[in-house]
């Protein structure tokens, strides 16, 4: 990782101009899932014979709610795949934009600025008592 202000602040740009450049882009987990259906006759209740799937799903949370998305084609499959891996790509780009930031903050000299009218409101404290009766 860099370490003067300048370095640093370049690699802030290029993050940035990375994360500027990600395409479509979501969070979630592809995944596939195999079962057994609801009907008793059906082959895959038959003794060796194999469950129904792989069926692919996306899933993401809203609100702290699950929700499950069935990606039905094959091109559905890529296109969330894509998507969760920009979205990867976005979290790991972010943390390091943080990382960054954090570290110039720390290097940035503090300098002399004009207080605002509430600083000089703060600082101005009587010595004297209360006339509280």
């Amino acid at each position: 990782m860099p370490h003067s202000l300048p370095e640093l602040a370049r690699r802030r740009e290029v993050i940035a101009q990375q994360i500027a450049q990600l395409g479509d882009l979501r969070p979630g987990c592809v995944t596939g899932t195999s079962g057994r259906c609801g009907k008793p006759s059906c082959r895959c209740h038959q003794p060796g014979e194999a469950a129904h799937g792989p069926n692919f799903r996306l899933t993401y949370k809203v609100d702290g709610k699950t929700i499950s998305q069935s990606l039905p084609t094959p091109a559905a499959i890529r296109k969330a795949e894509r998507e969760v891996a920009e979205f990867r790509k976005f979290q790991e780009l972010s943390r390091e934009f943080v990382e960054t930031n954090t570290a110039i903050c720390r290097l940035r000299p503090a300098q002399d600025e004009a207080q605002t009218d509430q600083e000089k409101k703060r600082r101005k404290r009587s010595g004297g008592r209360s006339r509280a009766k």
